[in-house]
């Protein structure tokens, strides 16, 4: 959609072929159900993530083979809500970004034998068509907001 200029702005995570104003890291941490009793014991351990392409996705598996932690994909799905579906009903730990994580999930890591995941780089791009005051304006308010 960017690139065939039918938006103005993207908010999101730097990938291959998407240049952008830097905003801030992300750091991604690792998110299960408060009931799901030490689910991240398990091996393969079962891991809910987002569909193939994903940073995100990458980078949590990058690093669980770094780490030489067997997984399995129990659940891929395009969207945030499905990966918290999975996650709250206790049948695998997602990764996830750290201002995504609802207050209920509990943070995995060190302590639980998970390794640390890369942060997500997010970013601010405009379509050539972005050039004008509206754009502008909204474009000033998203960085300002999400550098803080």
């Amino acid at each position: 959609m960017f690139v065939t200029h039918s938006v103005d702005l993207v908010c999101g995570t730097r990938v291959k072929g998407l240049s952008g104003e830097f905003i801030r890291l992300e750091p991604m941490v690792w998110a299960a159900a408060a009931s799901a009793h030490d689910i991240w014991r398990e091996r393969p351990l079962p891991i809910a993530v987002f569909l193939p392409g994903s940073v995100a996705r990458e980078n949590a598996i990058h690093s669980l083979e770094r780490a030489k932690i067997t997984y399995r994909t129990s659940y891929e799905s395009p969207s945030l809500m499905g990966l918290l579906s999975m996650v709250e009903a206790g049948l695998a730990v997602a990764p996830l970004a750290q201002c995504a994580v609802p207050a209920h999930l509990t943070l995995l890591g060190h302590a639980q034998g998970l390794p640390e995941i890369a942060a997500l780089e997010v970013i601010l791009a405009r379509s050539a068509k972005s050039k004008r005051p509206p754009c502008d304006f909204l474009a000033e308010k998203i960085m300002s907001e999400l550098r803080r």
